[in-house]
């Protein structure tokens, strides 16, 4: 219950943010790795995204290097409270762009 509600809440962060995408199908996505990109249109946006991630402690999350973009892994161990974090910053960043 605890990982489909991390899980929820990190792809309505994707789904509902206009800067980001993710590159699983909605019906084959993991509740243990997010995967998503920042679309090219925003590109610009990648270092700052970077930048506040690391800011705020949030570490590891670039993707597989044939791919690109982001991986948000939300193991058992992971608290909701830092898949929040992540949420935020991905909403602070669109709404400043």
């Amino acid at each position: 219950k605890k990982n489909n509600n991390k899980a929820k809440l990190m792809y309505n962060a994707i789904d509902n943010n206009e800067i980001f995408e993710g590159f699983v199908a909605k019906d084959d996505r993991s509740i243990m790795n997010a995967t998503f990109k920042i679309k090219n249109k925003y590109a610009a946006l990648k270092s700052k995204f970077d930048t506040t991630c690391t800011e705020n402690g949030i570490i590891g999350i670039n993707g597989h290097r044939s791919v690109g973009g982001y991986r948000a892994s939300m193991y058992n161990a992971l608290e909701i409270e830092s898949v929040d974090v992540l949420c935020q910053i991905m909403k602070h960043i669109a709404q400043k762009s």
